[in-house]
């Protein structure tokens, strides 16, 4: 695929705070219609990277396009085809549903403002709620007016940043079927999440820490180049043994899930090996398993070094 049919195309984006790299050499590609999945710890770099393809942030290095349009002589011409949901709600409370996408529908010069709205209103079932003021809505309904908005001029590429954060369980499945719709319409979709679920639902992950691109691809291509054995232990006491099998030969990282606690390196020897005294005890259940996603991003952050440590990770006490 050539540059110009990359809905995103940039590379080398960086962007520094106070003498601090928080984006540093990201580069990124994402095909027209697909679902990218932009994981990584708080801190990481994912809205500052976020607002760089928009167009709200001016990259101190790197080059590239979204839509085809250049990110820094071009931003003014991207953000009238991007959709762009932030972490927060920033919508007017003290207005209603339908008086918010008007707003919009305004900020963007729509020819037809009521067909704009009301067509809005339909796509994400908010007819019957759109005179409620948005202040008294639920964070399920927040973010449905809040995907409205970003869609009422049918932009070409959504930039969702963490947009299902303190939302219930079915309001996530419903904004992820029309996040599903939307890229089978053509639509370009970069989210950012903490949900392994939903990064399960994209087609094609970005795992970016302390400012770098750590590992991309699809969900089964991250996992299989992790080449990551993973042990579980299970049972009573099994929390405990976080701190001795952390400092153990061919450990690389140690999580709990749950009552469980996870062991993952990439020696598979050493890693049987350092976990053989524990399999024996009474009220414990040890057994490999097959890694999952969760795993992999566990282990790629523990390896990672903190771009704003003033001292490199293992010399930290």
């Amino acid at each position: 695929m050539n540059g110009a049919a990359w809905a995103i195309d940039v590379r080398g984006l960086t962007k520094r705070y106070g003498g601090r790299a928080v984006v540093d050499g990201v580069s990124l590609q994402v095909a027209p219609g697909r679902i990218c999945g932009f994981l990584g710890p708080n801190g990481s770099g994912k809205t500052t990277t976020i607002r760089m393809l928009c167009g709200l942030l001016t990259p101190d290095a790197g080059q590239g396009h979204c839509l085809g349009l250049d990110i820094v002589r071009e931003a003014a011409a991207i953000k009238r085809q991007v959709g762009y949901m932030t972490q927060r709600f920033g919508w007017y409370e003290d207005l209603s549903i339908r008086q918010n996408l008007d707003f919009v529908a305004r900020l963007f010069a729509l020819p037809d403002r009521r067909a704009a709205v009301d067509a809005a209103l339909a796509r994400l079932g908010l007819v019957d709620r759109q005179h409620q003021l948005a202040g008294a809505l639920s964070g399920g309904w927040k973010q449905r007016l809040a995907l409205a908005a970003c869609l009422i001029h049918e932009p070409r590429l959504l930039l969702l940043d963490e947009p299902t954060a303190g939302v219930d369980p079915k309001a996530r499945r419903d904004f992820w079927d029309e996040i599903h719709r939307l890229a089978a319409d053509g639509i370009t979709v970069l989210v950012s999440t903490h949900y392994m679920d939903e990064a399960e639902r994209c087609h094609e992950l970005v795992y970016l820490a302390y400012g770098q691109v750590l590992a991309r691809g699809t969900q089964a291509s991250i996992v299989a180049a992790a080449q990551l054995s993973v042990w579980r232990i299970e049972g009573e006491g099994a929390a405990a043994l976080i701190a001795p099998l952390e400092g153990a030969p061919g450990v690389q990282s140690v999580a709990a899930f749950g009552n469980a606690v996870h062991v993952a390196g990439t020696d598979a020897a050493l890693l049987a090996q350092a976990v053989a005294p524990w399999q024996a005890r009474p009220g414990l259940r040890v057994q490999p398993v097959a890694p999952t996603l969760e795993d992999v991003f566990i282990h790629l952050i523990h390896g990672a070094q903190d771009n704003f440590a003033s001292t490199p990770r293992e010399h930290r006490p």
